[in-house]
């Protein structure tokens, strides 16, 4: 199953807001969405609020993934996206293999370089300037690659080298890595380790022939990517909703606007249950 879904599932994922959430609430929409037909269920990586208020309560999101895969049927479930600087990568590999089996092939893994310096202070993880992480970034695709081969494998790193590491069962197939990239080297970083690349609505546009290029400079092939557009708006705003998009008001018009523009699938965020309520009665719409 694709980033965009089987053939009778909307083309659309749904990226739940996990600062300011429960796990009930989370769980419950993600099983809604399933039902209403949408594509994925994806979650922001955080592990403390963002804002003034610090002490809000914020879902982790590896776990309640693996939650909202058991307790739905058809949906991908994914990180949108998951920090690099968050776990090391060859914990990374074991959590997504196991994810990938148990769940049928539902995972995609979306990873980027991160930007919550403040969170990292505060939990005591190492954020170091933005071109390591994305020299990082690079080393642990190919570190969680090699893994999911089984192994043994044994490679230098200046960052996360491995020795005669295995790792079983092998998911097969293994979850595709669509790097999440907002800047033009991170589109092109996308373009020569990712499986494809997901960005949002105000850059995709500029950014987009950076990744073609680079694509065609790598020897990749675009047919062989999935490149996603996100949809989030004031992303930490109380008073953003979703309720006003053009996904819920002429959502196939959208669609094909989008899928002119160069993207193959898009998420939109729910941070309210009246946003997964208007996402549901608009699949009429479609």
């Amino acid at each position: 199953m694709g980033a965009t879904g089987d053939g009778d599932r909307l083309p659309l994922g749904v990226c739940l807001r996990s600062i300011r959430a429960t796990p009930e609430w989370w769980l419950e929409s993600a099983r809604r969405l399933d039902e209403a037909g949408f594509a994925g269920v994806w979650s922001w990586d955080h592990f403390i609020g963002q804002g003034t208020d610090r002490t809000v309560p914020v879902v982790e999101s590896w776990t309640i993934l693996s939650m909202a895969a058991a307790q739905t049927k058809r949906v991908t479930v994914g990180p949108f996206v998951m920090n690099v600087m968050n776990r090391h990568p060859s914990v990374v590999a074991r959590m997504a293999s196991t994810l990938q089996i148990a769940s049928g092939g539902r995972l995609i893994l979306g990873i980027g370089i991160g930007g919550a310096p403040r969170e990292h202070a505060s939990y005591g993880i190492e954020f170091p300037a933005a071109p390591e992480r994305v020299q990082r970034l690079e080393e642990a695709v190919a570190v969680i690659r090699a893994l999911w081969s089984g192994g043994p494998v044994t490679r230098p790193s200046p960052f996360y080298p491995l020795e005669d590491a295995v790792a079983f069962p092998v998911p097969v197939p293994p979850p595709p890595i669509i790097v999440g990239g907002e800047t033009r080297p991170g589109a092109g970083l996308a373009a020569r380790v990712g499986d494809g690349w997901s960005t949002f609505e105000d850059n995709f546009e500029a950014n987009l022939p950076v990744y073609l290029e680079s694509l065609e400079a790598a020897g990749r092939r675009r047919e062989d990517q999935t490149v996603i557009v996100g949809f989030q708006g004031d992303w930490l705003g109380e008073k953003s909703s979703v309720t006003a998009s053009g996904w819920l008001v002429e959502p196939r018009a959208t669609l094909e606007r989008w899928r002119a523009a160069g993207a193959d699938a898009a998420i939109v965020t729910a941070r309210t249950t009246e946003d997964v309520d208007a996402l549901v009665d608009s699949v009429s719409r479609w």
